[in-house]
């Protein structure tokens, strides 16, 4: 048996104008994760049982642009290709062993926090270690990116660059990773507001507005690049009340964007009102999640007061 995990992520600062070059900072969340088991099978073939999704089937049985059943082929192809060592599913032996795969996650679809990246990066470290075909971080994360674009589109890559390097990322796209310090620790209430929001489609609208007006848009990208600078050195040394301000400022920029929705900006004005030091929302916008920066003693009420407000759920995460 083998198994495997990843974490999920937010992102602090930068999304959307990340699409365009600019940065943006994330951060894994080790309270929410994707687990994977891998076990030899006495069934023929490669069964897959993600009760979260509803999903227990053969690999062969579900269309060739799964999520999971693509994750799997797509991998089986590369090793094929490089082959596996001591000739288990060797290049020309076009036999895949016969596995049961289970996958269990605590992360929320399409509401921001990673869910399928998490999900890719543990299943393929979890495949790559049962069948003796070494990966490293690079090589996993450069796969992941792979995926991700064959479902969102023309995403940035960093939701996958902060899963499979769990640690806090500057991310400008095309340029090499930067791992960041947080020089005091954070604690992030994270708010969700039950919607379902896949990133690919706001990514669409926000590009349709640049294509129509390349000048503003442009424009609006740098103010938010600039935010994403600023905060970091914040983050490094540990300089919340700035911080939380910038958050304010990144959220009235989203707003512009309109890939806010009425729905998250009540949860961003009620965790405000609650005592958060700055208050966004993170990942696609339209549904998914915000977050607030909180005293930790705070966080506890925040939590409340955003339940109060509509929030679906809430997690207070430690950021370090």
């Amino acid at each position: 048996m083998t198994t495997s995990s990843a974490p999920g992520k937010i992102i602090l600062f930068g999304e959307h104008a990340v699409v365009y070059g600019r940065p943006a900072l994330a951060v894994p969340v080790a309270q929410v994760h994707a687990d994977v088991e891998i076990l030899a099978s006495d069934l023929t073939g490669i069964w897959i049982h993600a009760p979260g999704v509803n999903l227990h089937a053969e690999l062969n049985t579900l269309p060739f642009d799964h999520p999971i059943a693509s994750v799997i082929r797509n991998f089986f192809f590369l090793a094929r290709r490089s082959s596996f060592p001591n000739g288990r599913g060797a290049r020309g032996e076009g036999k895949s062993p016969n596995l049961q795969i289970n996958i269990t996650s605590s992360i929320p679809v399409a509401s921001g926090l990673g869910s399928g990246a998490a999900v890719t990066v543990a299943l393929v470290r979890a495949l790559s270690s049962h069948l003796n075909h070494p990966m490293t971080d690079e090589d996993i994360n450069s796969f992941a990116y792979d995926i991700e674009k064959l479902h969102h589109g023309r995403p940035s890559g960093i939701d996958n660059t902060v899963v499979a390097y769990a640690k806090p990322v500057y991310f400008v796209k095309g340029q090499p990773i930067e791992v960041f310090k947080v020089g005091k620790p954070l604690t992030i209430v994270i708010g969700d507001t039950g919607i379902s929001a896949p990133t690919k489609e706001s990514v669409a609208d926000v590009r349709k507005l640049w294509e129509a007006d390349n000048t503003k848009w442009e424009s609006m990208f740098d103010k938010v690049g600039e935010i994403a600078k600023h905060a970091r050195e914040e983050i490094e040394i540990g300089d919340w009340r700035l911080l939380g301000e910038l958050m304010n400022r990144n959220h009235a920029l989203l707003q512009e964007m309109t890939v806010s929705s009425p729905e998250l900006d009540t949860l961003v004005e009620a965790a405000r009102k609650a005592g958060a030091v700055g208050a966004k929302l993170s990942g696609g916008g339209r549904g998914g999640n915000m977050i607030a920066l909180a005293e930790a003693e705070k966080a506890d009420d925040i939590s409340f007061a955003l339940i109060s407000a509509g929030a679906k759920n809430t997690i207070v995460a430690r950021i370090s």
